[in-house]
C-alpha cells in the first residue's frame, strides 16, 4: 500500500506482525519519497541506527504525547521546503513554472492564476506523477489540517484545470483518484 497509495508520510511500528518495520522501510525507501517516520517501543540503539540507515527520516520511542509527534512531524515536513525551494523552474511538455518568479506559461502561452492556485500548482508539479490528499494540499498551502469537509482545494483544481485546458468533465492532465487525492500526471502536457 505504501507504493500504491503514495502518501506523504508513513509511521512504522517495528513490531509488525509479517515484516518487521525496518525491512518494510528497507524495502519501500528505493521507490518511496515521502517522510518514513519509525514510532515504536524499541529503544536500543542498533535499532535506531539501523532505522535510519534503511532510510527512515526520524525515529522515535513509544510512548510518546501527540502533540510532540504532531510537532516532529510538522518539522520533518519543513525540512523537505528548502530543497523544493532551490528548484528554479519546473517543465512538463508544453508546461512551464518559473518557481522563482511564480509564472506559468502553457504552450508558450503566459496563464494568469491567483497566488493559492499557483502554490497548488507547484505542489502538484513538484509532486507530479505522485497523488497528494486534501490533507497534504490543505497543511501545506494554508498551513491547517483538512477537516474532511472544506471544499476548496476541489475548486482551485476545477479553476486550474479550465485554465490549463484540461478537460473538465475527463480530466487527464490533473487527475482525481477517488477517495485519495489529485495527482498531476507529467506526460499530458505535450
Amino acid at each position: 500500500r505504501i507504493l500504491n497509495e503514495n502518501y506523504f508520510l508513513v509511521i512504522l511500528d517495528i513490531n509488525l506482525p509479517q515484516l518487521d518495520g525496518l525491512q518494510v522501510c528497507k524495502i519501500v525507501r528505493k521507490d518511496f519519497h515521502g517522510l518514513i517516520l519509525m514510532l515504536t517501543a524499541r529503544s536500543a540503539n542498533e535499532d535506531q541506527i539501523t532505522g535510519l540507515e534503511y532510510g527512515a527520516d526520524d525515529y522515535i520511542h513509544k510512548p510518546t504525547q501527540p502533540d510532540v509527534l504532531l510537532a516532529r512531524i510538522k518539522a520533518l515536513s519543513r525540512r523537505l521546503m528548502p530543497a523544493i525551494q532551490s528548484m528554479p523552474t519546473l517543465s512538463f511538455g508544453k508546461l512551464h513554472l518559473d518557481l522563482e518568479k511564480r509564472i506559468v506559461k502553457l504552450n508558450h502561452k503566459e496563464i494568469e492564476l491567483k497566488k493559492r492556485e499557483f502554490d497548488l500548482l507547484k505542489m502538484l508539479a513538484i509532486n507530479a506523477g505522485t497523488c497528494l490528499t486534501r490533507d497534504n494540499i490543505t497543511y501545506a498551502i494554508r498551513g491547517v489540517e483538512y477537516d474532511g469537509v472544506d471544499r476548496s482545494i476541489d475548486l482551485r483544481i476545477s479553476y486550474l484545470r479550465h485554465k490549463l485546458d484540461d478537460d473538465v468533465k475527463k480530466p487527464f492532465r490533473i487527475q482525481t483518484l477517488r477517495g485519495n487525492g489529485y495527482i498531476l500526471q507529467p506526460d499530458a502536457w505535450d
